[in-house]
């Protein structure tokens, strides 16, 4: 089956960066939690750059994750990070599952 995936890289401002982590760790959570579609919501932090935060996330499919950009828990993030990121790149992919032989 594949899956809808899809990568975020946020550049966040140094001094918003505690309180992005704060905002993104209660989605991540809630997104996990509370839809069936999503599969999977990791944040990653850069090693060399704590700044650049980097979202990977798995739905079901792309409806899945039309739910999701609908929660109330993604749109407060996405509002109230606005003003803490200085760039956003997002990367729209689909997991192909490899077949065991």
């Amino acid at each position: 089956m594949d899956n809808f995936a899809l990568v975020v890289e946020f550049q966040v401002k140094p001094e918003g960066l505690e309180r992005f982590n704060e905002l993104i760790a209660v989605n991540a959570r809630a997104s996990v939690g509370k839809e069936s579609g999503c599969r999977q919501f990791d944040v990653l932090q850069a090693n060399d750059d704590p700044c650049r935060v980097v979202l990977y996330e798995i739905y079901d499919d792309a409806a899945a994750f039309d739910v999701h950009k609908a929660q109330d828990h993604t749109r407060t993030f996405l509002a109230a990070a606005k003003e803490l990121v200085v760039k956003q790149t997002v990367l729209r992919l689909t997991r192909k599952l490899a077949n065991a032989s």
